[in-house]
C-alpha cells in the first residue's frame, strides 16, 4: 500500500502556508473579510510570551474562528514583524495529514528552514478534534517546545471544553467565540454610521440613540434571519436560502455527526427532535416534564442531552428565581434560549415583524449580546411567581438584585403600566443598580409609575448598547 510521501506533505504545508514565500500572506479573500471585534484580544493571547500555554479557541460552527487565526497571523506578519517562515498552519481536517502525530509535524516546519537560535515560533492547528486524544498530544508539545506559541481551534466544542479543563490545566488558555452580535452585524453592512450616535455616558457605560428607529428595527430582523454568522451576512446565496446552509452545514452536523461520535449517542433523531423542540420554544419557560412529553425522550436522558447541546453552545438555560430573588429549593422550570436566534429562522422559517414568534425571537437576541459578557451571562436569571415576572434579572454575587429588564416588541407598555406590573412590583421589592428597563418596539425615555422610574428603549437598540459597550471594554481589556 502506497504511503504518503515526505514530498507530498511539504508540497501541502506550503499551499497552507502561503507566507513562506517572499511577499506571500494570508488569502486576499480573507484579508478583505471584517475584523471581529474579538481579534484584539485573540491576538494579545496569541503574541503572550510570560506564559507558556496553547491557545484553545472554541465556538460553535461557522461563527469565523479560521478567519480570526488568519487575521492574527496577518497581524504577527504586517504589525508586529514576523517573519512567515516563522508560523506554521495546519488543518487537521486535510486528510493527507491523518495518521501524522503532531510532533511530526513540528519537527519538519522547525526543519525547513534555518533559524537563529531562540527565534519564537507560532503554530496553528485547526480543527484539531479530528485528531484523537488531542489534549495530551498538544499538553505534550507545549511542555517539550517552550519556544513555540501553540493555537488549537475546533468547532466540536463540546469535547474540546471538556478534555481542555481536564487535560489541560495549566496548559491550555480558552478563548470562546461566540456568533456576530448585533453591533457587529451593523458594522459589517456598513449601516452603523447611518444608524447610530452616541448619546452621552453615564457611570462608564455609553449610551446610544437612532435617529431612524424603522430602520434600525429593519436591519434588526435581518441579524434575527441571518445575521448571526458572517459568512450568511455577505453571501446573497446564503440569505436567499438560510435554512440550507444554516441548518445543513451548522445545525445538522453538530446533532448528527459532532455529539453521537463525542458522546456515543445512539439515537440521531431523538436528539434532533428535542433540539427542535427547544428552538421552537427559545424564550419560553419550560420544565423536564413537558419537554420529555414533547419530545418522547426520558427524562434521565433528557439532562444528559441538555448538558450537551449547552456545551456545544446551541443553547443556553436560565434558572427561576421569585419575587425575592431567592432560587427555589426544587427547581422544576427553566428557560432555555438558542445561542443564536438565526438557528430558529432557519429551522422554521424567517420572521417578519408580525411574525407570532418574534417576541421569543427578540427576547433570544436581547439574551444573545449579554453572552459575549462571560461573568455576567452567569449572573442572569429570570423571576416569576403566582402574580407576576420579569424576563431577565442580574443577581450579584450577594445574590442581591442589580438590574431588571422586560422585553416588548410593542410600544404599549409606555403608556400602560399594567403591561409592567410584574416589573414594577419586582422594583419596589429591590434598590436596583440602575432604573428598570422596558424595551419596546419604537418608543424610548424615562416615564415615572408609582414613584417607579422606568428606562424605555427601543429592543434594536438595546441590543445593539449591550453589544457595544461589552465588546468596547473587551477592546480596551486588549490595549491595556
Amino acid at each position: 500500500m502506497l504511503q504518503v510521501s515526505e514530498k507530498e506533505i511539504e508540497a501541502r504545508l506550503r499551499l497552507d502556508n502561503p507566507w513562506w514565500q517572499a511577499g506571500g500572506g494570508i488569502d486576499p479573500e480573507y484579508q478583505g473579510f471584517p475584523r471581529r471585534a474579538y481579534l484584539p484580544d485573540f491576538s494579545r493571547l496569541v503574541r503572550q510570551e510570560a506564559i507558556n500555554r496553547a491557545v484553545v479557541l472554541l465556538g460553535p460552527r461557522r461563527v469565523g474562528k479560521t478567519i480570526l487565526v488568519y487575521h492574527a497571523i496577518h497581524d504577527l506578519l504586517t504589525q508586529r514583524g514576523v517573519s512567515g517562515r516563522d508560523i506554521l498552519y495546519v488543518s487537521l481536517e486535510t486528510p493527507l495529514y491523518t495518521g501524522l502525530s503532531l510532533e511530526g509535524v513540528v519537527n519538519r516546519f522547525k526543519k525547513l528552514f534555518v533559524r537563529p537560535e531562540g527565534t519564537r515560533l507560532y503554530v496553528v492547528f485547526d480543527e484539531i478534534q479530528y485528531l484523537k486524544g488531542w489534549e495530551v498530544h498538544l499538553k505534550s508539545l507545549v511542555d517539550s517546545f517552550r519556544g513555540i506559541r501553540f493555537v488549537a481551534t475546533g468547532s466540536a466544542a463540546a469535547a474540546l471544553k471538556t478534555k481542555s479543563a481536564e487535560s489541560g490545566a495549566g496548559r491550555f488558555t480558552e478563548f470562546v467565540l461566540p456568533p456576530l452580535t448585533f453591533a457587529e452585524y451593523l458594522r459589517f453592512i456598513e449601516r452603523e454610521d447611518g444608524l447610530i450616535r452616541e448619546a452621552g455616558e453615564e457611570r462608564g457605560t455609553l449610551h446610544y440613540e437612532t435617529d431612524d428607529v424603522h430602520g434600525l428595527n429593519e436591519a434588526f430582523i435581518d441579524y434575527l434571519n441571518f445575521g448571526g454568522y458572517p459568512e450568511a451576512v455577505f453571501s446573497p446565496m446564503i440569505r436567499q436560502n438560510p435554512r440550507r446552509f444554516i441548518k445543513s452545514d451548522i445545525i445538522d452536523k453538530v446533532l448528527l455527526r459532532d455529539l453521537p461520535s463525542l458522546y456515543g449517542i445512539s439515537d440521531i433523531q431523538e436528539l434532533n427532535g428535542l433540539f427542535n423542540t427547544l428552538a421552537y420554544n427559545t424564550g419560553e419557560e419550560l420544565s423536564l416534564e413537558a419537554i420529555s412529553k414533547t419530545s418522547q425522550v426520558g427524562k434521565i436522558t433528557l439532562v444528559k442531552y441538555l448538558e450537551y447541546l449547552e456545551a456545544a453552545f446551541l443553547i443556553r438555560r436560565v434558572h427561576r428565581v421569585d419575587q425575592d430573588a431567592a432560587h427555589f429549593k426544587r427547581a422544576t422550570t427553566f428557560k432555555v434560549y438558542l445561542t443564536n436566534p438565526t438557528m430558529r429562522a432557519a429551522l422554521f422559517g424567517p420572521v417578519d415583524e408580525h411574525h407570532e414568534a418574534i417576541g421569543q425571537l427578540v427576547e433570544t437576541a436581547v439574551f444573545s449580546q449579554w453572552l459575549h459578557n462571560a461573568p455576567l451571562v452567569d449572573s442572569l436569571y429570570y423571576a416569576r411567581w403566582k402574580s407576576g415576572e420579569v424576563d431577565l434579572v442580574s443577581l450579584d454575587p450577594q445574590q442581591r438584585p442589580r438590574f431588571a429588564v422586560e422585553v416588548k416588541w410593542s410600544d404599549r407598555a409606555f403608556d400602560d403600566p399594567k403591561e409592567i406590573k410584574g416589573l414594577l412590583d419586582f422594583s419596589r421589592k429591590h434598590v436596583l443598580g440602575r432604573a428598570p428597563l422596558v424595551t419596546t418596539l419604537t418608543r424610548s425615555g424615562v416615564k415615572e409609575f408609582a414613584g417607579i422610574k422606568v428606562e424605555f428603549s427601543p429592543s434594536s437598540l438595546h441590543c445593539y448598547t449591550v453589544a457595544k459597550n461589552t465588546l468596547d471594554r473587551l477592546r480596551v481589556g486588549a490595549e491595556s
